[in-house]
């Protein structure tokens, strides 16, 4: 029996509005498909391309982590000494551990300042491609271009010994072409799914899809550890680009754009996929992009995604660093713990994905009402847990309890803002996500930046400050969310202006 709310369409003059209170419960109308029936998942086109995204995935954030831990093997120990900023307002946690390992990696002369500008090159290539991919993907296609995407940061990748040889800046200028290359990977999968990911599956499909990022870490960082004791860090790139192109060439032979061009998907799922996005994709030929500006559902998911990854990439930049700085205990000699938190946060997004569609599905709650709660509990958890682990003291084992915490918390946000760009224009998600994730690229550019220039000292209470504003600016992203998000389709993202009711 359908809702009352879904079956109110919006007038020509106003966007889609979505009349739930901010966190009531609604009763939806949306079935599997038009005739009621879904398609099997096991073995479906589907979840075969959710799981090779998947990897996909993996592949670039192994890609785009291991450089992390190279550049401490290719780094000079003499060069780094001279840039201790090591605080002593705790006792000293680790003891040099003494492990036989290969030394026969070249060193470079590389200080703090220089080794912040070949992190940093990354993302001054990753920020450029972000809506032009999104805009290719929409038009052309995301495979082409997401398998590109990944290919040329994987070929890159295999060049970073020879770069790191001819200086500083070939290194710097390698690291923002693979950031370049990894640009239109997110908007291009996004795009994919504005074909493949019927409504009530979307939560499900894109958290496995985007739960390899989160995965790839947690095995790159380890890995990469091991790589660098017992051959040489060269080896590191070396080993990640050539997976690279082997999930290249799969992707290549078993992906295609859409159901219709899929050669061995069944009539049945095919029916079930198209069947179930009829109502929900345009055939306009141009981008609205005026209306799409101006479209605040749209600007609720930017400062959610600008606010979240703030606090994403304090966690996963600065933390560390605290740990070494002030609480005095290096991290990265325990390789496990270092990608503990990645591992939380990989199983959150999994699960996250089947609570949210059962929510939708077996309970009757609306999309908007499940992308709220979603983000409330997926940016403001790890707010508290960020905020505490500066008020912990030098109590090491409590740190990294709460960033485990935090980390593992912002998962729940895959299945939150992550994917509403899907809920509010399938037909230009792919550029909708470039939109958001140009500035979601920000933080990670500034953010340890401004970190930098508040901790002269690397007192405790300087960290608290920067704590609190990661935290503070999270709290903010989640509320304005909360408060302005939608749920459903915008008139301007379909050609005859009558939204299908999520």
């Amino acid at each position: 029996m359908k809702s009352p709310v879904s079956d109110l369409a919006p007038s020509d003059g106003e966007e889609g509005s979505d009349r739930t209170p901010l966190l009531q419960r609604a009763p939806r109308a949306e079935t599997a498909s038009e005739d009621g029936f879904q398609a099997p998942v096991c073995c479906s086109a589907r979840y075969n391309l959710a799981f090779l995204s998947f990897f996909g995935f993996f592949v670039l954030y192994s890609l785009r982590v291991n450089l992390s831990v190279a550049l401490v093997d290719m780094v000079d120990s003499n060069t780094t000494a001279k840039d201790n900023r090591t605080s002593y307002e705790c006792a000293e946690h680790s003891a040099p551990i003494k492990v036989l390992r290969n030394q026969t990696g070249k060193k470079y002369q590389w200080d703090a300042e220089t080794q912040g500008w070949i992190l940093g090159s990354f993302f001054y290539g990753y920020i450029i491609t972000q809506i032009p991919g999104g805009y290719v993907a929409s038009r052309s296609g995301g495979k082409l271009l997401l398998g590109f995407g990944v290919l040329g940061t994987a070929v890159f990748t295999l060049f970073t010994p020879l770069a790191a040889d001819f200086g500083f800046g070939a290194l710097v200028a390698l690291r923002a072409l693979e950031g370049l290359g990894e640009g239109v990977t997110f908007p291009a999968m996004h795009a994919m799914w504005s074909s493949w990911a019927p409504p009530l599956e979307r939560s499900k499909l894109l958290s496995i899809s985007y739960a390899g990022a989160q995965l790839g870490t947690v095995v790159s960082l380890p890995l990469s550890g091991v790589i660098c004791y017992y051959m040489n860090w060269t080896y590191v790139f070396y080993f990640f680009g050539l997976v690279g192109i082997i999930w290249f060439i799969l992707w290549i032979c078993l992906v295609s754009d859409t159901p219709e061009t899929h050669k061995t998907i069944t009539p049945y799922e095919k029916e079930y996929i198209l069947s179930s996005l009829k109502n929900q994709l345009s055939s306009q030929k141009s981008v609205p992009w005026i209306p799409m500006l101006k479209s605040l559902p749209l600007w609720a998911i930017v400062v959610a995604h600008f606010s979240y990854n703030w606090t994403f990439y304090t966690l996963l930049t600065l933390l560390p660093t605290y740990m070494k700085e002030v609480l005095r205990f290096n991290i990265q000699e325990n390789g496990f713990l270092s990608a503990v938190p990645y591992l939380g946060c990989w199983l959150c997004m999994i699960l996250s994905g089947q609570a949210a569609d059962n929510l939708r599905a077996r309970w009757n709650f609306s999309t908007l009402w499940v992308r709220r709660v979603f983000s409330l509990i997926g940016m403001i958890g790890p707010a508290i847990f960020l905020v505490a682990a500066g008020f912990i003291g030098c109590d090491y084992s409590l740190a990294v309890a709460f960033l485990t915490i935090s980390t593992t918390l912002g998962g729940f946000c895959s299945s939150g803002f992550s994917i509403n760009h899907l809920d509010i224009a399938p037909s230009y998600a792919g550029i909708l996500l470039g939109i958001t994730n140009t500035f979601a690229t920000i933080p990670g550019m500034i953010g340890p930046i401004i970190a930098r220039s508040l901790t002269p000292e690397n007192t405790i209470g300087e960290w608290q400050t920067v704590f609190c504003i990661a935290a503070a600016i999270n709290v903010f992203g989640a509320i304005f969310f909360t408060l302005f998000a939608k749920g459903e389709v915008q008139n301007w993202a379909i050609s005859d202006h009558r939204g299908h009711r999520n």
